[in-house]
């Protein structure tokens, strides 16, 4: 089952149970976009957590994040719209 979901800059989606966020951070020139893929670790005492920019070029619709498919539909400078699944 595949989810449609437009991300303005900053906002985070939850792959699934067990898999990474991601984030829209936006487009660092007019042909490469980047999406952040966070992980965390629950520990006893607090929360650790670490985090990467991937980079992609505009044209790339089809990628692969935490071994989750997804189609980006349209890509800007503000928002990208994917379908994920």
């Amino acid at each position: 089952m595949e989810n449609s979901v437009v991300l303005a800059i900053g906002d985070v989606f939850h792959l699934g149970r067990g898999k990474d966020r991601i984030i829209y951070a936006g487009m660092p020139s007019d042909n490469i976009y980047s999406i952040v893929q966070r992980k965390w670790d629950f520990m006893p005492i607090g929360c650790w957590g670490f985090a990467w920019n991937l980079f992609y070029p505009r044209g790339q619709s089809k990628i692969r994040i935490d071994g989750v498919n997804i189609s980006v539909d349209n890509v800007s400078p503000n928002e990208i719209t994917l379908r994920v699944g």
